[in-house]
């Protein structure tokens, strides 16, 4: 019987990934082909990727995260698509969850969505916020469009969900996360200050109201999302999601009001 994962394209965007892409590959040893967009590593990013022949590399430089995805999907004739950051991880469960959903999977299903785990340090955190998403799709039924700084994934046919989670492991530098940040969170303030309002989810509403959100998200992650539980890690996540609404509150502060910033 063929390996139902044979099917299966991981497609991974990567830029200066080196502390994360080979534990990301490791997980994927499986896989039969791997596409990656690179938008310029200049860091040891393309010469891990070397190491494993069954990685196609395309160096595109980065415009939007939706034009690099479907950059990737144009690569991809058809099948299944896993798509990866490349500081996700794949666990031995969660491919052999995939494998068996994947071999009774019905024509009219269109993709599966699949839960996360943050990782500190290596380790993971009982809870996160960040939701499921549609991680794993057919080729022929999925297409991506902008979202703020990240996409959205327009699926056409039904959607299921599977239980075991993709892991999040980022060991970059935390220098990296600001400069990260800082990128990602002045699309925010453009999404979050022309998107009309009713286009909105309930947590960029929440995020319009300055003095709310970070405080609110440091309250769900510490007591909902058991952070408490989880020792230093648990508080350092706990304190990395609520700067992210403390940066964000500024910048729409001084986008909407002009405030000075220090130059």
């Amino acid at each position: 019987m063929a390996d139902p994962l044979d099917q299966v394209t991981p497609l991974i965007l990567t830029y200066n990934e080196e502390a994360n892409i080979g534990r990301t590959l490791a997980g994927l040893s499986w896989a039969r082909r791997i596409v990656v967009i690179d938008s310029g590593s200049t860091d040891r990013t393309l010469e891990i990727l070397s190491g494993m022949p069954q990685v196609e590399v395309v160096i595109r430089p980065f415009d939007t995260h939706a034009r690099q995805w479907n950059a990737g999907l144009e690569r991809i004739g058809g099948g299944w698509v896993l798509s990866l950051d490349a500081d996700y991880q794949i666990t031995p469960a969660l491919w052999r969850e995939m494998a068996t959903a994947l071999q009774s999977a019905p024509a009219e299903l269109g993709g599966f969505r699949i839960p996360f785990r943050y990782c500190v340090a290596g380790r993971p955190l009982r809870g996160t916020v960040l939701p499921p998403r549609i991680a794993l799709f057919r080729r022929a039924a999925g297409h991506y469009i902008d979202d703020g700084h990240t996409q959205d994934l327009v699926l056409q046919g039904r959607c299921e969900a599977l239980q075991q989670p993709i892991l999040h492991d980022d060991r970059k530098s935390l220098s990296c996360w600001f400069w990260a940040q800082e990128r990602y969170l002045r699309l925010e303030v453009q999404k979050l200050r022309t998107a009309p309002r009713q286009e909105l989810s309930r947590a960029d509403r929440l995020r319009q109201r300055h003095l709310v959100a970070p405080f609110a998200v440091l309250l769900l992650c510490l007591i909902w999302h058991r952070a408490l539980l989880d020792g230093w890690r648990g508080w350092y996540y706990a304190f990395q999601r609520m700067l992210v609404e403390l940066l964000l509150s500024l910048m729409l502060w001084e986008a909407r009001n002009g405030a000075p910033s220090d130059g």
